[in-house]
């Protein structure tokens, strides 16, 4: 063999990626979070009308209001899940119709879901509280219907197009493979989705299922510009009942903010924690 023929034993050399370092990422933790809201409520009144003799501090004022604050907050969660649980299963078999071999069906269903998932939430809340009636007639029998259950619908309905969206993407990432082996086993199109990949896609949905809970339940306080008895709107009476004072705004909305606060960033933190268990590729 010639020396020319020879290949060269030694390896050529490789560049190195050379990319800036990517700035440091600012994340709330927990402790900072409550640290914030504790000082809104405690020393905000300062930058306020001083408290005179004979009142209480907005302190004692939240104290003693505290149950009935906690129990408007009671009723934004149960709001929340109420709409969430009938967003989900009307959303599921939505995000199911936009995959449907029937043309003029996933076209229909494609077209319910960009309409209610890009609407805004507070419009289709007001449409839900003025076009649903307060009571039906069945026969003889008046069914009433009261006004916290229309807001339930009336968030439902984005919660809807955002779920059936998960839906039909989760769906969408499962490997053909996985069509294909099932029907090489001779399962129905039907068999396949509720016994093969809808069990697959659980775990792809939850971290986003879960980030649109969160949002349902921070968005629940626009029950309160309908006149729904939840927590901001019995701020606004405690506010009102211990004679507008200013040195209270603060406090108060501050109260209301740390209770959100609370219940929503654990979930936060539950959602980026699946996100990386459940980090799966096709």
């Amino acid at each position: 063999m010639t020396k020319d023929c020879v290949r060269p034993t030694t390896d050529l050399p490789v560049l190195l990626d050379v990319r800036p370092p990517a700035a440091p990422a600012f994340r709330l933790r927990a402790w900072q979070g409550i640290a914030l809201a504790v000082a809104v409520i405690v020393f905000a009144p300062a930058a306020g009308a001083q408290t005179g003799s004979g009142q209480l501090s907005p302190l004692e004022i939240i104290i003693k209001w505290m149950p009935l604050l906690l129990t408007g907050f009671a009723f934004n969660l149960l709001i929340s899940v109420l709409s969430m649980a009938l967003g989900t299963i009307v959303g599921v078999g939505l995000g199911l119709m936009q995959l449907s071999d029937f043309r003029w069906l996933s076209r229909c269903a494609w077209a319910v879901t960009q309409f209610f998932r890009n609407a805004p939430w507070l419009v289709l809340l007001f449409f839900a509280m003025y076009l649903i009636p307060y009571q039906f007639q069945i026969g003889e029998i008046t069914i009433p219907f009261p006004d916290w259950i229309k807001a339930v619908i009336g968030f439902a309905l984005p919660v809807m197009a955002n779920v059936a969206e998960i839906v039909r993407g989760a769906v969408q990432s499962i490997s053909g493979g996985q069509w294909e082996a099932a029907d090489s086993l001779a399962f129905t199109r039907r068999q396949t989705m509720w016994m093969i990949i809808l069990p697959q896609c659980v775990k792809r949905m939850l971290p986003s299922w879960m980030n649109v809970y969160s949002l349902v339940t921070m968005a629940t306080v626009l029950a309160s510009i309908v006149g729904i008895s939840e927590m901001l709107t019995l701020t606004a009476q405690v506010h009102n009942a211990e004679g507008g004072r200013t040195d209270l705004l603060a406090p108060l909305y501050g109260f209301a903010l740390l209770c959100f606060f609370l219940y929503c960033y654990p979930i936060n933190l539950w959602t980026v924690r699946l996100e990386r268990r459940f980090n799966v590729k096709n």
